[in-house]
């Protein structure tokens, strides 16, 4: 399988963590794939019309997007049935804490682009308070009602886990961990765990 992005990018690392989770690691190979928000890779577009990185090309020659589906499809694939279960209230309770993760890596990534690549003068000033209340709330919501779900290895707690170390790596400026110890223990082990050590963000 072929998966193609950048490991920057929160979304390709949450596919190849889930990769490595269920025992897919050494069965992927990365494909170099990077987007801006105003060009277009010609290359990535021909697998997907989204345009956007990840994309899963499997075995059998198809693309998958995005990276909830892909993660879905490695969990299908593998037979693992941990990190998504089959069991109702416990999926759908995964996937709401996989959506939660997603949204702060999503506002991370667009106040990245905001800030790194639109000029200044033109950088919306309400929209990134906007923001910062949003991850706010949801570094709260984490904080408070999630711990047990964090305590697992699972579909959700490696969307969060991923997001926050993309913080790290490129937004410090939110501190999430600023009065919110269960939020910062959870990332500390989490980040021990092999799938998270063997895909690590390198400082430039």
């Amino acid at each position: 399988m072929q998966l193609h992005g950048d490991l920057i990018s929160p979304f390709f690392r949450m596919c190849l963590v889930t990769a490595h989770e269920v025992g897919l690691g050494a069965k992927i190979r990365q494909v170099e794939a990077r987007v801006n928000p105003t060009g277009v890779n010609a290359e990535l577009t021909v697998l997907s019309p989204v345009g956007k990185v990840p994309v899963l090309v499997t075995d059998h020659n198809h693309p998958i997007y995005d990276s909830r589906v892909i993660m879905e499809y490695l969990c299908h694939v593998s037979g693992n049935k941990t990190l998504i279960p089959d069991d109702g209230v416990k999926r759908f309770r995964v996937l709401t804490l996989e959506a939660l993760g997603q949204a702060i890596a999503e506002a991370g990534v667009a106040l990245r682009y905001e800030t790194a690549v639109r000029p200044q003068g033109l950088q919306w000033r309400e929209w990134m308070g906007r923001q910062d209340l949003r991850v706010k709330a949801e570094f709260d919501d984490l904080e408070t009602a999630w711990s047990k779900d964090l305590a697992e290895v699972n579909a959700g707690s490696i969307a969060v886990a991923v997001a926050l170390s993309y913080l790290d790596f490129r937004i410090p400026d939110w501190q999430w961990r600023k009065d919110r110890p269960k939020l910062q223990a959870f990332h500390e082990a989490f980040s021990a765990r092999p799938s998270m050590q063997a895909t690590a963000l390198k400082p430039a």
